[in-house]
């Protein structure tokens, strides 16, 4: 049921510099509007003995790894001992939670990285939430936007919620962890804890504590 895929449900506010964004609101997607206008916000309020200001709408903690190769686009805040690696593309109003990692040609646009998030190789995040310590296997990707170019739908079997939005990639619950090469479709949500096959095609909402096969096998996890 889609009450199960809620902010409380999904993601563990305490591990973010960006709890502030969610409150007020029911599903994490709704923050996608106005990731970039907080950043600004918040990006003022950050004490310059632990954030380099580089640019008028970037901040950088000191304690984290930036490689010189890296490009990073504002709006932008770079969280305390994360590691920016070599290539990557950040293009604005991305939020790097601490002890995150970006890796090698990893490209983030509109997206909130939880603390811990690892999106290590080749991975794409467009218009996502990652919860924490939520991890990427190298080349998958966010798909963001519907080939029809429609507004986006989150469907759990018959239930459905209109977004209003035309790009929203994915949300990651805490401890996701998506196998190599998988493609996660515009409005897909996975619940806390669940695990995803590598070169696994996910659409719609996917349970806690499971494991995800494919669209007609999904495991709930023993325990």
């Amino acid at each position: 049921m889609l009450k199960d895929y809620t902010i409380e449900n999904l993601l563990d506010l305490n591990e973010t510099i960006a709890a502030d964004l969610f409150k007020g609101k029911n599903y994490p997607w709704e923050v996608l509007p106005e990731i970039g206008d907080f950043i600004l916000k918040l990006g003022s309020t950050l004490s310059p003995d632990e954030y380099d200001h580089p640019a008028d709408d970037v901040w950088i903690a000191r304690s984290a790894r930036v490689a010189p190769t890296a490009s990073i686009t504002g709006p932008c805040i770079i969280g305390k001992d994360a590691e920016v690696r070599h290539c990557a593309f950040i293009r604005g109003k991305a939020i790097v939670g601490e002890g995150a990692v970006v890796g090698n040609s990893t490209e983030l646009k509109n997206a909130v990285l939880f603390n811990k998030v690892q999106v290590p190789h080749y991975n794409y995040v467009g218009d996502s939430v990652l919860g924490y310590r939520s991890h990427m296997g190298a080349g998958s990707i966010c798909s963001n936007v519907k080939s029809d170019k429609k507004l986006v739908v989150v469907k759990d079997g018959q239930e459905k919620i209109e977004t209003g939005v035309k790009k929203f990639g994915a949300m990651l619950g805490d401890y996701v962890e998506v196998g190599c090469g998988s493609v996660l479709n515009p409005g897909t949500v996975i619940g806390r804890n669940t695990n995803v096959y590598p070169l696994s095609p996910v659409r719609g909402c996917v349970p806690a504590d499971s494991i995800y096969k494919n669209k007609d096998e999904i495991v709930i996890k023993q325990k």
